[in-house]
């Protein structure tokens, strides 16, 4: 599906939107992008898929909603989950174990190793897709994207998308040599997601990692966050309250041409992360 683009306007500065959160509800923006391949297997070539990662996992959602629509069976692994976890009735966890996924607790001392061991025997009609989507076969889907975006002939040749793993900045920038690629770290620092990329290749010398100006804790409510998150809201745009604010903050605190920047998605979970603003007081 070929995402429309949008125009906004943020502290007085037009910026352009390739609005991949439209894709669909639950399976949409990068997390449609890194899925593409798999979504083009034909169903009987697979039965299983097997992933891990957090609970509020974007990825965790858009491959629950990827193994309905195909029929596969889902596991996901976690370490332990909380009482309040478990009882919520909101969120992306929420949402993937209604869509069926089988859900695997892990004791936090054991979840390391028993990770390192998933490949080991696995079947040919078994699958792993890695925390984030952070696969090699990512690559497809975002070369699709990155069609799309030279194919628009917007006279624009910066984008920008938050950073997890970093697989869609680095396959967009490998992909789209004649453009400046911006991404900022929301997982750990600088150092960690150049080691997060280089796992999967060399960093191009289009990809430019803008570090915020100072350190935030990964999905940790910030007031400042929930500040942008609603001007960009009051520019009718919704973005995710977790990749979305940190981005858009060091864009606009060091950069200043004319930017694309690709949504990638998320918003699923916002209703969840707007509860801990409330909790917070900051609602």
């Amino acid at each position: 599906m070929n995402s429309p683009i949008s125009k906004i306007i943020v502290d007085g500065r037009d910026f352009y939107v390739k609005r991949d959160d439209l894709i669909d509800p639950y399976l949409a923006g990068n997390k449609y992008r890194k899925l593409y391949t798999l979504l083009k297997t034909p169903s009987n070539e697979l039965k299983t898929i097997i992933s891990y990662g957090g609970t509020q996992s974007n990825a965790m959602l858009a491959i629950s909603a990827m193994c309905q629509k195909k029929g596969w069976e889902f596991i996901y692994y976690t370490k332990t989950l909380s009482i309040a976890m478990q009882q919520e009735k909101s969120g992306n966890f929420y949402h993937a174990t209604r869509l069926g996924m089988k859900h695997i607790e892990i004791e936090n001392e054991y979840y390391r190793d028993f990770i390192a061991s998933l490949r080991l025997n696995l079947d040919k009609e078994t699958f792993i897709i890695d925390q984030g989507g952070a696969v090699e076969e990512a690559r497809l889907g975002l070369k699709v994207l990155a069609d799309e975006i030279r194919e628009s002939s917007l006279d624009v040749k910066s984008l920008a998308t938050p950073s997890g793993t970093g697989t869609t900045a680095l396959f967009l920038a490998l992909c789209l040599p004649e453009y400046k690629v911006y991404t900022t770290p929301c997982v750990g620092d600088t150092e960690y997601l150049k080691c997060q990329m280089r796992a999967l290749c060399e960093l191009p010398s289009n990809l430019i990692i803008l570090e915020p100006n100072r350190k935030y804790h990964f999905a940790k409510p910030y007031k400042e966050f929930l500040e942008i998150w609603q001007k960009l809201l009051a520019a009718k745009v919704e973005f995710d309250l977790i990749y979305a604010p940190s981005m858009w903050m060091t864009l606009l605190e060091h950069t200043k041409e004319d930017v694309l920047y690709v949504h990638s998605g998320g918003v699923s979970g916002n209703e969840s992360m707007l509860e801990r603003y409330k909790q917070k007081g900051f609602i």
